[in-house]
């Protein structure tokens, strides 16, 4: 936990948002959260800890432990931090992924959160540029997701 909160900061004073209402006027942030936009693609990479699912930009794509059969237990200190993978029309699957293991499940308040097999997907503010994995293995609860839909306990 101290390493989550100690990690929150850090994204916090390089200026950015991860969660927000960005250009809408809420906040006056100037980002958007991070979402996935319409036919955003879910594909695989291979990094350091293998081959691992990412989105259509390269950013590594993680799995909480703690969240059950496709239900966040993300809560909103969690998602400052860790972002869900939202998406207003269903990801696609693209070379490597499963598209039987793609799917969404609507959560709290409406957010269609993108899922692969039980996992509910997330970003790491922490990952700067396509094939950061720098949340991977996070307070033993953060890891990055294998095309077979299995948690990479791998370290870096």
């Amino acid at each position: 936990m101290r390493a989550r909160k100690a990690l929150f900061t850090i994204p916090l004073a390089l200026g950015l948002v991860a969660c927000g209402t960005g250009s809408d006027g809420g906040t006056g942030a100037d980002r958007e959260p991070v979402t996935a936009a319409p036919g955003t693609e879910v594909t695989v990479a291979d990094v350091g800890l293998g081959s691992i699912l990412v989105d259509g930009q390269g950013r590594t794509l993680y799995a909480f432990t703690k969240d059950k059969e496709a239900t966040s237990n993300c809560d909103a200190e969690c998602i400052a931090v860790w972002p869900a993978l939202t998406s207003p029309a269903p990801a696609d699957a693209g070379k490597g992924v499963k598209k039987s293991l793609l799917r969404e499940a609507k959560q709290s308040g409406g957010a269609v959160h993108v899922t692969y097999g039980d996992w509910p997907l997330y970003y790491y503010v922490g990952d700067m540029a396509p094939g950061d994995v720098n949340g991977q293995g996070l307070d033993g609860e953060w890891f990055a997701v294998s095309p077979d839909g299995k948690l990479v306990r791998k370290s870096v």
